[in-house]
């Protein structure tokens, strides 16, 4: 194991300046990692607008983050819910009218291990029509104004990835045979870490080196994901992990270094670097190969751009 780059305890978020003049926009804020995300990056003075699907729990979120902070924190909420295109569409239309540039866009947002399969209004498994091509679509929207910005794309994935079927199932995405939860959760994370790496060889390919993109993970976090969609079995499976796992707090280091931290190389994977990258000092580690398939990544983001109807103005 290459030893972190940031010491032996790892980024923290001490090492972020004043954020003064800079805007980041962050999925899922009313709880878990993205709330601790907006709340450190409040504290150092950033604007933040959050896009969350409920919009009294986004308002509730403002509130508690007031209480904390002070009345004049610079932050706002848009509501976009991750599952319908159509709303993607209209929150993206409505943060490039009102947000004037974007320092980092964060995809934290997240649903997972849905026991049955389900599907969104737009006719995709409910795992990869949220984490996937919701934000597909967003980072699609957004990049314009990214780009201008110089600014950056934050993917939260998950170790996921590596725990399931290991590609994309292209003959049947969205598991009318043979879905399991894990699978279908797998793939979703597995798509959105791919889609990082393509997004890079995609900017590469025509010069465009001013916006960075980063995938990262949480590690085993205590978040309300699995409480939110798991089924009775995991619930009961990651209460029993609970002692194994890291704050909240912690697992939002990942997408905060991501989104601010100078110098970072975007080959890497970020996230907790100790036991199984569940917890342990945050700094870059290990991917698997087949995160990086090309020749997969590619018919993956072809798919993407015809599934979604969204092209990429790269």
């Amino acid at each position: 194991m290459k030893a972190n780059q940031f010491g032996k305890k790892g980024w923290t978020p001490d090492r972020i300046e004043n954020l003064d003049g800079k805007t980041f926009v962050i999925t899922g804020t009313t709880s878990g990692t993205g709330f601790e995300a907006a709340r450190i990056l409040l504290s150092k003075g950033a604007k933040v607008v959050m896009l969350n699907r409920n919009p009294q729990k986004a308002a509730n979120t403002i509130a508690t983050l007031q209480e904390e902070l002070g009345k004049d924190i610079a932050v706002s909420a848009i509501q976009m819910d991750l599952g319908e295109q159509a709303s993607v569409k209209k929150a993206a239309a409505e943060v490039l009218d009102t947000v004037p540039q974007i320092d980092a866009l964060i995809c934290n947002a997240a649903i997972a291990q849905v026991p049955k399969q389900t599907l969104t209004v737009d006719g995709w498994e409910s795992q990869m029509g949220v984490n996937y091509y919701g934000h597909f679509t967003l980072q699609a929207l957004l990049f314009p104004l990214i780009e201008k910005s110089k600014g950056r794309i934050v993917t939260v994935g998950s170790m996921g990835y590596d725990m399931g079927i290991k590609t994309i199932k292209f003959d049947d995405l969205n598991w009318d045979q043979d879905y399991t939860a894990n699978n279908a959760y797998s793939q979703s994370k597995l798509a959105q870490i791919m889609s990082v790496y393509e997004l890079q060889n995609r900017l590469k390919e025509v010069g465009k080196t001013d916006v960075k993109a980063y995938a990262c993970h949480p590690g085993a976090s205590r978040t309300s994901l699995i409480k939110t969609s798991g089924s009775l079995l995991m619930r009961f499976i990651f209460s029993l992990m609970t002692p194994l796992t890291q704050s909240a707090e912690r697992g939002a280091y990942p997408q905060l270094m991501c989104a601010t931290e100078k110098d970072l190389d975007q080959e890497e994977f970020y996230g907790p670097t100790g036991r199984s990258n569940w917890v342990g000092p945050v700094g870059a580690h290990k991917i698997e190969p087949h995160a990086k398939d090309k020749a997969v990544a590619k018919k993956l983001w072809e798919l993407s751009e015809a599934e979604t109807g969204v092209q990429w103005n790269l």
